[in-house]
């Protein structure tokens, strides 16, 4: 599991839509929305199906969308991103 991202990446990581940082979720959100993956009750940005179970996850400062981790590579892509209204 990738919970830690090189602290250098991090800090020049940031939203591809808004431009706000981005900060590690907590683990029990990514076990939150990995439990809604499962149940295939997940949508991502692009109003497809989130079918993927992710490691973690990248929360944007408003904490509206995460991105996210998947095989220790943050998925930054804005239609990849998921808004936490679902949870």
């Amino acid at each position: 599991m990738t919970n830690k991202l090189d602290k250098d990446l991090l800090a020049i990581l940031c939203c591809p839509e808004t431009k706000q940082s981005v900060t590690v979720a907590e683990p029990a959100l990514v076990d939150k929305l990995n439990a809604a993956v499962a149940r295939g009750g997940l949508k991502n940005k692009g109003n497809k199906p989130v079918s993927e179970q992710m490691d973690s996850g990248l929360i944007r400062a408003d904490q509206k969308i995460l991105y996210p981790i998947r095989e220790g590579i943050p998925v930054m892509l804005i239609e990849e991103g998921i808004p936490l209204d679902q949870v």
